[in-house]
């Protein structure tokens, strides 16, 4: 393997590793945050118990996820140099104004919480945790004004080899921040929701803690299935809508859509093989591809035919990992349904084989997660930059044995890490008792 390979895998290990965490944050913090509200509101013990319990998990991933972030900040210096020598004046804004505005907001809010919850009173204890999910909301904002950026760069001119800003707010609202915006931090709900109704329906199955986790999983079904069906329409349909017109080949790929052509079908199981250009199973839904792409049946879709072979993605990767994502997001709008409809009928509380479902279904947020990550990166391949910076010219020209080295160092860390967290938010779920 060499240097360059060997870096993508780096980055790719330490960027899919540290994408874990910024989820659950964002969607348990939110959760935290109305368990507080109902708290102010009510005056009632049990939700500032159930805050108080939600919050210890919360603050082992937080922890975890600050400590596999760092790594990478410096990886854009030792392992990308070239990318981070054209795209420095554009960068260091948003991940500047991501440190300085929303981490300290956040930790600063975090530990305000988390020290002195038992002194502060009820609307405090509501602000604090409010800015908490802010801060986190605020931090994804940032950096995902950095990575939509490369998707499509705007606000820029290119100078002595060097983007350079010439302005700020067109940068900021480039074209796919918005719809990359929404659907990440929808996806971080879901995590939340999820996370929250599987510990909930742990409890219910083992007779424990009834009273939190019962308040706990209504609230995580009533949220989840909002945030779910959001995630379709109109984060989905509209992030689909932009990839169409600002990264067609993107489209095509993960799509499989190998000729140009109207009235598109829109796949609902597909196996491609690039090697012959063709699928080899099929089944679609005729024009639905053409009318997401642009709200119209009869609208052209581009295939995989109309660009040339050294600007397309790598089409399976890129294919299976979408595929493999909407077949989650699928799977968690009819759970979350299914809990309502349990719920409406009294059952929710009752019926084992869906809270042992729940239970399992924990780890899938997360894989979907990442399978939406490999999309949107591998799909912009191959840039670093979108018709900008090729990956191949944006890597260090670094040995590839250092480069192997500390890959398999950062690898071995970052399974000690999740070992911890796995372990501590098993122990803390395990022995907690409500008094």
């Amino acid at each position: 393997m060499d240097a360059e390979l060997l870096s993508r895998i780096q980055f790719g290990v330490t960027a899919g590793f540290h994408f874990i965490y910024p989820p659950l944050t964002i969607g348990l913090g939110t959760l935290i945050a109305i368990i507080e509200y109902m708290y102010l509101k009510t005056n009632d013990e049990i939700y500032r118990k159930m805050a108080d319990f939600w919050a210890k998990l919360f603050a082992i991933n937080f922890v975890i996820g600050v400590a596999s972030g760092i790594v990478m900040e410096f990886e854009f210096g030792t392992n990308w140099s070239n990318y981070s020598r054209f795209v420095g004046d554009i960068f260091g804004a948003p991940l500047a104004a991501e440190g300085v505005f929303a981490f300290f907001l956040e930790s600063t809010f975090l530990g305000l919480y988390l020290v002195g919850k038992n002194r502060l009173s009820r609307f405090m204890r509501f602000f604090s945790f409010l800015m908490v999910a802010f801060g986190s909301t605020l931090s994804a904002l940032w950096i995902l004004i950095a990575n939509s950026w490369q998707q499509t760069p705007a606000g820029y001119k290119v100078e002595g080899g060097r983007a350079v800003l010439t302005n700020f707010w067109e940068a900021v609202f480039n074209p796919t921040m918005p719809s990359m915006f929404l659907h990440t931090v929808d996806a971080s709900y879901i995590t939340g929701a999820i996370f929250m109704a599987g510990i909930s329906a742990y409890f219910l199955i083992k007779g424990k803690n009834l009273e939190l986790a019962k308040r706990s999983l209504k609230l995580a079904v009533i949220f989840g299935v909002i945030v779910s069906i959001l995630q379709l329409f109109p984060f989905g349909d509209e992030s689909a809508r932009v990839v169409a017109k600002t990264q067609p080949e993107k489209l095509a790929s993960f799509e499989g859509l190998f000729k140009t052509q109207s009235k598109a079908p829109l796949l609902v199981f597909g196996i491609p093989d690039p090697s012959q250009n063709k699928m080899l199973v099929e089944i679609g839904i005729p024009g639905a591809l053409s009318f997401l792409a642009d709200h119209n049946v009869n609208a052209v879709v581009k295939g995989i035919d109309a660009f040339p072979k050294d600007d397309l993605p790598p089409m399976t990767l890129t294919f299976y990992s979408f595929h493999l994502m909407v077949a989650l997001g699928t799977l968690f709008i009819l759970t979350f349904l299914v809990g309502v409809f349990l719920l409406y009928k009294k059952k929710l509380f009752t019926t084992k084989p869906y809270l042992s479902a729940l239970w399992a279904f924990i780890p899938l947020p997360y894989i979907a997660n990442e399978l939406g990550w490999i999309t949107t990166e591998v799909g912009r391949q191959p840039w670093a930059v979108y018709g900008l910076l090729r990956t191949k010219d944006a890597f260090s020209p670094l040995p590839a044995g250092d480069v192997a080295v500390s890959l398999i160092g950062f690898t071995l860390v970052y399974a000690v890490l999740f070992g911890i967290f796995l372990y501590l938010t098993i122990h803390t779920v395990k022995t907690f008792k409500m008094d």
